[in-house]
């Protein structure tokens, strides 16, 4: 198995939470290392691995053959842009841009150099919502008639981090936490016909977003994605109901803990929720009407990477894709007008 030499733009939480980890365990890849500024720390973790001083010193070194742009999300587009025109593959953490003129440059360009180009959408991956697409994907509920996503928090607390809190374009919760639902509603049912959106500022002294609401329309559902950091008690993260029945789910996933932890992923135990996290499913089938728990489905964002290494290795098509990326944009474009305009924007 040859071996794709990656290197990260950054070994802060990112780095060292969501991608180091998989990368050592994926036998395809190796970390070369990260872009480091003023703390340099990827070595301690990784002896064999290279703290690189700049942009421009891991662009010029030919044996890197993959990029990982974890930076702030205001510099993807500026990082990613010189990754493609470098000859190198990349992978670009959401949301993918801050606009979708700068998405579509970013797919236009990685298709002009037959480069490879995915949007690290790991949510796809949360044992959680991959029990929710199951549900949906085998008829379980008949036809969907609406679908409520959350990603709740209590958090009033203004972030330490200057480019969470700075009125910059890639800050505030739309960008941050809004990918993430946006992306699986458009995985599990494709691109609305509408949206219509209110985006508020609620935090004492925020100056970005932190509190949406968006409502997409379908032909035949409605699906309601809500974000915000003043939820104490939180209610299920994912509520489907159709024709023949509802199930509830509440967020589950443990990797993110656990990978803030130190724990290591495996290809064994790896991203199994607790029995408590189980969902509830009140359906209907074969005229039996029934109540139950169901287990969880195994999450691992290792698969996304194994997805990257196969369509580097075997000109697959990415996990997620570029297209994915420029489609998310295009609904956070949306919900921007909407706000702003208090209407309903047709897609």
């Amino acid at each position: 198995m040859q071996k794709i030499k990656t290197a990260l733009l950054s070994y802060g939480m990112s780095g060292k939470v969501f991608h180091a980890p998989f990368l050592e365990l994926h036998p395809g890849f190796e970390l070369n290392g990260s872009w480091e500024r003023s703390e340099k720390r990827i070595q301690e973790d990784y002896p064999e691995t290279k703290s690189f001083p700049s942009l421009e010193s891991i662009l010029e070194d030919a044996t890197i053959d993959l990029v990982i742009v974890n930076t702030p999300v205001a510099t993807h587009f500026e990082y990613a842009k010189k990754v493609l025109l470098a000859g190198k593959h990349a992978v670009v953490e959401k949301a993918f841009t801050t606009t979708v003129a700068e998405a579509l440059e970013l797919k236009a360009l990685a298709k002009e150099n037959r480069l490879k180009l995915s949007v690290f959408q790991n949510r796809r991956w949360d044992s959680d919502f991959k029990t929710v697409k199951k549900i949906i994907d085998d008829g379980m509920l008949g036809d969907i008639v609406e679908a409520e996503f959350h990603f709740d928090r209590y958090n009033p607390v203004l972030s330490p981090k200057q480019h969470k809190e700075s009125a910059n374009p890639g800050a505030g919760i739309l960008k941050d936490l809004g990918p993430h639902l946006i992306d699986q509603t458009l995985f599990l049912f494709g691109l609305p016909n509408a949206v219509f959106a209110d985006i508020r500022m609620i935090r004492s002294n925020t100056l970005v977003d932190d509190y949406i609401d968006i409502l997409l329309y379908y032909s035949d559902f409605r699906v309601r994605l809500k974000a915000g950091f003043f939820v104490r008690e939180p209610i299920p993260s994912y509520i489907v109901h159709g024709k023949k029945g509802s199930f509830l789910k509440p967020r589950g996933d443990v990797q993110e803990d656990d990978l803030k932890l130190g724990k290591k992923p495996n290809l064994d135990a790896w991203g199994k929720e607790s029995k408590s996290k189980e969902g509830t499913l009140h359906t209907e089938i074969n005229n039996d009407v029934l109540n139950v728990k169901v287990p969880t489905l195994q999450g691992n964002y290792y698969d996304f990477f194994d997805g990257v290494y196969q369509s580097i290795s075997n000109d697959t098509i990415e996990p997620v894709t570029a297209k994915d990326g420029l489609n998310v944009m295009k609904i956070i474009e949306a919900t921007i007008q909407s706000s702003q305009q208090m209407k309903v924007i047709n897609l």
